[in-house]
């Protein structure tokens, strides 16, 4: 099971894109927990995370993010600003894999 952790500043504008990378997800025959969180919510969530994907809004939250997520042992990036923009599941699940898998 992937446990892909989304972060943007209030929960609510990834929640499109987490319902389409389900979709994907299932499609594929890929077990996942994907979910999303309020910026403030990330810390906590993180410890139960394989992976942490933040919105293009909230960069600037990187570094402070990067420190907490390496400390819980998981990747971290911003998630893509086109891809986040067309809501586009298959690429930020893509991403998502790749982070957990090292690649």
């Amino acid at each position: 099971m992937k446990r892909i952790l989304l972060a943007c500043s209030s929960g609510m504008s990834t929640s499109l894109l987490v319902s389409k990378m389900k979709e994907t997800a299932k499609e594929r025959g890929i077990e996942t927990e994907i979910w999303a969180v309020a910026q403030d919510k990330a810390m906590q969530d993180m410890k139960r995370a394989d992976v942490l994907l933040i919105g293009p809004q909230m960069r600037f939250m990187k570094k402070k993010l990067g420190k907490a997520a390496e400390e819980a042992g998981i990747p971290l990036d911003v998630i893509d600003p086109v891809a986040y923009g067309r809501i586009d599941g298959q690429a930020v699940l893509n991403k998502a894999l790749e982070l957990i898998d090292g690649k």
